[in-house]
Order: structure tokens, then sequence, then C-alpha cells
């Protein structure tokens, strides 16, 4: 990934067109790749793709000097998957009752897990144990860096997490068992 800067800055009245097409150009298989790789759906992918370059023209407009690069790019699409993932389950909350169940044990490790199969999983967990999982295991986030982009305390996000590995382990570990 460059991190060149192709847009340095942009006063109002400026050409923003070829110096953002060049950014497009080189951006775009990046932003699209890290979407598509965390969410495994192309037509998401592809919505948040174009999400992430309208905020950009958007930035860029405002007037104020920016500077856009790919990597400020990426940090747009994990922000605008994340709200996706958000709204998703406020969403499915609005449809359905929540059932509390009893508490879960968690098992030992799982030891190597088979990416297909552990992605398949990740995609069939609710949306903010998805959101959870993916900032803190597949973007590596700490969980106080984590608890920060979810927008939740640290204690709330450390529960959520640990919910959401139980939800993993057990839907992962019943995959053994078909």
């Amino acid at each position: 990934m460059s991190d060149d800067v192709l847009i340095v800055s942009v006063e109002p009245g400026d050409d923003l067109a070829e110096g953002f097409l060049d950014l497009y150009d080189q951006a775009l298989p990046e932003v699209y790749g890290y979407l598509l790789h965390r969410c495994g759906d192309v037509s998401l992918a592809e919505d948040l793709t174009s999400e992430v370059f309208v905020t950009a023209v958007r930035s860029a407009r405002r007037g104020q000097p920016i500077a856009l690069t790919t990597a400020w790019l990426i940090a747009v699409a994990r922000n605008k998957l994340i709200d996706h993932w958000r709204r998703r389950a406020s969403e499915e909350r609005g449809l359905r009752r929540l059932t509390a169940g009893p508490g879960i044990e968690e098992t030992e490790g799982l030891g190597a897990l088979e990416e297909g199969r552990a992605t398949e999983t990740l995609g069939r967990l609710p949306e903010q144990y998805q959101a959870a999982l993916t900032v803190r295991y597949v973007d590596g986030l700490s969980v106080p860096e984590a608890a920060n982009v979810l927008g939740r305390t640290l204690h709330a996000t450390e529960s959520l997490l640990a919910r959401a590995r139980g939800a993993f382990r057990r839907l992962y570990l019943e995959a053994d068992d078909d």
C-alpha cells in the first residue's frame, strides 16, 4: 500500500477531477480488496467502496486543506463497514426480540483455523459480533482501540468480545459435527 499523497490541498474552485482520478486508480483495488476480504460479499464491498470515494470527494470539496491517501481511504472503509454492521444489527434488533440464554462456557483454543470456514462462520454471526471480532483480530486493534472504533466502553467491548468468541467457537465447532 502506498501512502503517497495524491491530493494535498483542494481549494474552492480547484479542478478536483485530475488528482482525484489518479487517487481513484491507485486506491480502488486496495479499498475494494480490504472491504471484500472482511465482509465476503461482493455487492456489499462494491457499495461500501463507492461510499468511501463519495466521502473522499465530499471531504475534498469542503474547502479545507486535506491530504487524501490510500491509508486514509482504508480508514474510511473500515468505518463504513463498522457503520454498516451497526445499522444492520440495529435493524435486526427491531425485527426480532433477543432471548437471553444461559452463559456459554468457552472451549479451549480451536487450533489452526481453516480460512474459508472461519470466514463463513464469521459471516453467520450477528453484525455486532462480526464488527468486534474483525476490528480486534483481523485489523489487529487492541481492546481499547477496538472500544474506541466500536463506540463502546472498554468493559462493554471486553464483554462483547467474550460473547462473540463464544458464539464463533460454537458455530465453528458445529461445522465439525455436520
